[in-house]
């Protein structure tokens, strides 16, 4: 079981679809007049909240690579990873999908999926509160108290779920202390939930399209075939991903031959 690598990316696509759902958000600052005169796509990153705070402190320098951050940004990061009981699927179901290769059709095949609950949080960073309202009341409606997105879990089989995005919480922090040189920063925390799945390593086998069965009364000497029980999918263009049923033949024989399965023929 383990020493056989094997990397679906599931925990990574997971990450890219909760990131997207993010990814345009804009604010709009407006004159004494109503008159929109800026709009500004919020920028998004994957990075943890402590890197952007150390960020927001630095000081412009022209003899220092680092400068401090311009405000409004956004980043998300994992916070946990937790097995979910209460989605525990059964274990013995497969995912299929048939390919064709160099040999014929050969069938990929997957078990049922762990159930995992992976943690997210979402920091807002603006200069102003405003401009905090503006990003979180275009996240907030859509979360009642979950939004389901849809992830290609793996391509190669075509196996695609539907991941509820739970809101947990909102946090609100307004960093500004001290004298009027301290930059302020109003930062927004919203904790989620992903109530995805992880799949194993997937397995490949050849496709079986017949199986054949001889019966022998005597097993004792003689023992040649007398009857041949022979169960083929219907209809037998049948894929193993497909819909189908099973067609049983049933013949009698008494021409004392016996198959042989190097030749495929009864001799």
């Amino acid at each position: 079981m383990f020493g056989t690598y094997f990397y679906n990316e599931s925990m990574r696509r997971m990450t890219i679809a909760f990131g997207q759902l993010f990814n345009n958000i804009q604010i709009k600052r407006k004159d004494s007049n109503d008159t929109v005169i800026q709009s500004i796509k919020v920028p998004l990153a994957y990075a943890p909240k402590e890197k952007f705070l150390v960020r927001l402190d630095q000081q412009p320098s022209l003899d220092e690579r680092e400068m401090a951050i311009t405000l409004p940004r956004m980043s998300f990061e994992i916070s946990s990873i937790n097995y979910d009981a209460s989605r525990k699927l059964n274990r013995v179901q497969k995912f299929k999908s048939v390919k064709t290769a160099a040999e014929g059709k050969i069938l990929d095949y997957n078990y049922m999926p762990v159930p995992y609950n992976i943690s997210y949080n979402l920091n807002v960073f603006t200069a102003t509160a405003e401009s905090g309202l503006q990003i979180v009341e275009q996240i907030l409606p859509f979360f009642q108290p979950d939004y389901t997105v849809t992830v290609n879990a793996i391509p190669s089989m075509n196996i695609k779920r539907d991941v509820p995005i739970v809101l947990n919480s909102v946090n609100y922090d307004d960093s500004y202390s001290g004298d009027f040189t301290t930059r302020r920063a109003v930062i927004y925390t919203l904790g989620f939930t992903a109530k995805t799945y992880l799949f194993g390593p997937a397995s490949t086998q050849k496709v079986v399209k017949t199986v054949q069965t001889d019966l022998h009364t005597n097993t004792t000497g003689d023992e040649s075939r007398e009857v041949r029980i022979e169960i083929t999918p219907n209809p037998t263009t049948a894929d193993a991903d497909d819909d189908f049923g099973f067609t049983t033949t049933i013949t009698d024989f008494t021409d004392s031959k016996n198959y042989n399965p190097t030749t495929g023929e009864d001799e």
